[in-house]
């Protein structure tokens, strides 16, 4: 027999995220919460996963939402769990993922009574969430209805910004009341906004008297459409679209290897490789070498794309264009003049010359960091969606091809903290498999992401060990300090390997410390098994940071 919580505003709740669909549920262990993961749980409907970090559970609830493009309910009980959401809070912010927190609290009149894991919940994620709600203790006055309105205002913002929002609910005790029935709650009417847009004329007009019409797209999920409207503005040759390896567009006229094409520009090659209209779509862009470039540009005109961000990043923007960049370019095909233009010639060329001293490198590249990507980049299967960490390998990542495989990356807040959990939980809900592309420090950080018992077989991790922080030895500045000071506080060096981690977690562990060996494992490594598989390819020792400076010198 189902036993379900007695308290109100948890029936409330549940039926109002049944009513829209939500169905994934990630609960962390406590008290306070007990009455949700009891309530939540014993309804057929949801998708209940117990992950016991919080910092970790928040992070797997995100890539769940990255990978079912829906809201992922996190829940955890009062007090400092709660705030052990905040890192995840913060990068779903900025990257528009949409997570519905549902924190558990005492009483409101607890609050600084020095009672245990009473602390200041209200608001808790405020300068971070997109919402913060407060629902009723349900012996106030018209508690139900009023938490009912609550709550849905709270789901539908969660939808329509994408993006975090909190519900903060006091709990009475007690809190192991429980019925066997449940009431009946009425059918709810959704109230979603749909933007809609009419492209000014004047936009029209300035895009048809332009010359030199640059697109640069950042960090965003595959969008087929987007994909084939960039297409048609490029097939011949009016714009040039510069592109990331998390950008997730696929085409031979898209410019994918910013930083390969834009090393050792002069003050004149900034003039002479300038746009006069920036367009730009999608989130944080990894490259610092093209902001370095854009901000130089001072480009005459700069239009954003983007439902909810408009950032001034080049210190040029002219236009915040709040929509959706397919709908923007569907309006913007059926007035734009699509000729060729030299502009497009001039960075071609460009790219050729580039690629050529790319190619006369990689024959070169000894064992290391680079030429592990190298590698990688030709191995893994086509089917396989890939998480990068943060710092060294989505900066290696940008000069290599990944084909047309689905790239994901937490830029939002480009931290290192959550990398494998976010993987994890994009693995847990994706149909196809998962291969994390992460360093050492990154993985160790986050090493609870794979406490939980969901992470399927077919799942696959790469660390590239290199004993260290190593784009600390790469950015310039920390070569500045004395050595000593760098390797112990900032790229913080280490002796760890993971192998005793790797077999704590349930997982096949393989170790890499030369290409031959490399290139024979890689060969086996994505074969199907009964566990998934972590491989780890050492490179400590080498002179990974020498190597890559030498290639950007070489180019």
């Amino acid at each position: 027999m189902k036993k379900y919580s007695s308290k109100r505003s948890v029936q409330v709740l549940a039926h109002l995220l049944q009513q829209y669909g939500i169905s994934d549920i990630i609960i962390s262990p406590g008290s306070r919460n007990a009455p949700l993961a009891i309530h939540f749980s014993e309804i057929d409907s949801f998708n209940c996963f117990s992950i016991v970090d919080e910092r970790s559970a928040a992070f797997v609830g995100m890539g769940m939402a990255i990978s079912e493009k829906k809201p992922v309910v996190i829940t955890c009980t009062s007090g400092s769990a709660a705030a052990n959401y905040y890192p995840a809070v913060t990068e779903a912010f900025y990257s528009n993922i949409p997570l519905l927190i549902l924190t558990a609290d005492r009483p409101t009149d607890y609050t600084d009574i020095f009672d245990g894991q009473t602390i200041r919940q209200n608001n808790l994620f405020h300068q971070h969430s997109y919402g913060d709600f407060q629902l009723l203790e349900d012996s106030k006055d018209d508690a139900e209805n009023i938490n009912s309105e609550t709550i849905k205002k709270a789901i539908e913002l969660c939808f329509e910004k994408r993006g975090p929002v909190h519900i903060n609910i006091p709990l009475e005790e007690p809190l192991y009341e429980l019925v066997s029935e449940l009431p009946t709650f009425p059918s709810v009417e959704h109230t979603i906004r749909q933007k809609e847009y009419e492209m000014p004329s004047n936009l029209a007009a300035d895009w048809n008297t332009s010359q030199r019409i640059m697109i640069l797209v950042g960090t965003r999920d595959y969008s087929a459409e987007l994909e084939n409207q960039l297409t048609q503005l490029v097939k011949n040759h009016t714009v040039v679209v510069l592109c990331e390896t998390n950008s997730n567009l696929y085409h031979e006229k898209f410019f994918k290897h910013i930083d390969r094409y834009i090393t050792g520009f002069t003050d004149e090659d900034y003039r002479q490789y300038a746009p006069d209209l920036l367009i730009t779509v999608g989130q944080n862009v990894v490259s610092k070498r093209v902001k370095q470039f854009l901000r130089s540009a001072h480009p005459k005109q700069h239009w954003h794309l983007d439902e909810v961000w408009q950032p001034d990043t080049y210190f040029a923007l002219t236009q915040k264009i709040e929509v959706k960049p397919e709908l923007f370019f569907s309006k913007l095909l059926n007035f734009a003049t699509l000729e060729p233009k030299p502009y497009y010639n001039l960075w071609d060329v460009l790219r050729d010359k580039k690629d050529l001293k790319h190619e006369q490198y990689l024959n070169l590249a000894e064992y290391s960091d680079f030429y592990f990507f190298n590698k990688v980049s030709h191995s893994v299967p086509e089917n396989y969606n890939i998480h990068f960490s943060n710092s060294s390998a989505i900066r290696y990542a940008q000069l290599f091809d990944f084909g047309k495989r689905r790239i994901y990356c937490n830029r939002g807040t480009s931290g290192i903290d959550g990398s494998t959990s976010t993987a994890m939980g994009f693995a847990i809900k994706n149909e196809k498999p998962t291969l994390l592309l992460t360093g050492d420090l990154s993985f160790m950080y986050d090493v609870n992401g794979l406490w939980n018992q969901y992470i399927p077989p077919f799942t696959r991790i790469i660390i590239f060990n290199n004993g260290e922080g190593n784009i600390f030895k790469i950015i310039p500045g920390p070569g500045n300090a004395n050595s000593n000071t760098v390797d112990e506080f900032i790229s913080t060096k280490h002796h760890k390997n993971v192998e005793f981690l790797a077999k704590h977690f349930g997982f096949s562990y393989t170790k890499v410390e030369d290409e031959m060996t490399l290139d024979r494992v890689m060969e086996n490594f994505f074969k199907a098994d009964i566990q998934p598989k972590i491989l780890e390819v050492v490179t400590a020792g080498k002179s990974n940071a020498d190597i890559l400076k030498t290639y950007f010198k070489s180019l």
